[in-house]
């Protein structure tokens, strides 16, 4: 099996790049994000690997990072997800902000991949909701939140302050994160304008 190709960029396709190594030519399958940070043709490049074995082919298919191919092998473990529309996903969001739609449950994000639907998009954040600590970065006490929220649980200062966030023009996921910052300062019962104003400052940072 081939982790791992290291070599010159031959020419591009839609969807894939050949790359030369050592007179080899590979043809490998990436995200249109990955194709675009590789070099001009004639210029070296290295790409980690996933290689997929089928009865009638062999098909290559490169990352420009382990994270991104270790997102691609987990998004496939989701019915339903092949690789088609496990690169499509990688190349709407990066690594960072798939694991943070799904760790927030903002299957909104996830849903603007071409050929994922609400419901797709509601079975990968599902799925991978408990997956996501090993690849995101995103504190526990917004996911907390977003999962309150979700479900009606949050006490009422804290969702009219997320509500009136919102209504100024900020994402659900940007106010969630902001208030839960403005929570860390002022703790439990803090009233719904300081939230607000807690929450403003944090956004403009």
């Amino acid at each position: 099996m081939i982790g791992k190709l290291r070599g010159i960029v031959d020419s591009y396709g839609e969807d894939w790049v050949i790359l030369d190594v050592q007179g080899v030519g590979y043809i490998v399958y990436c995200s249109s994000r990955t194709l675009g940070t590789l070099p001009s043709p004639g210029e070296a490049t290295m790409l980690a690997i996933e290689t997929h074995v089928r009865e009638d082919q062999i098909r290559l298919f490169g990352f420009s990072s382990d994270n991104e191919r270790d997102w691609f092998r987990l998004l496939q473990t989701v019915q339903g997800i092949g690789t088609k529309v496990a690169l499509a996903i990688l190349s709407t969001l990066k690594p960072a902000d798939l694991a943070s739609a799904i760790a927030l449950g903002d299957k909104g994000a996830v849903a603007r991949s071409p050929g994922v639907g609400p419901k797709v998009a509601q079975r990968i954040v599902t799925e991978l909701k408990d997956k996501v600590p090993s690849f995101g970065h995103v504190p526990a006490d917004v996911i907390s939140l977003q999962a309150d929220l979700g479900e009606q649980r949050a006490a009422g200062p804290v969702s009219d302050a997320v509500s009136a966030l919102v209504n100024l023009g900020y994402a659900q996921t940007q106010a969630s994160a902001a208030v839960a910052a403005a929570l860390r300062e002022t703790g439990e019962g803090a009233e719904t304008a300081k939230l607000i104003r807690l929450g403003l400052k944090e956004l403009s940072r």
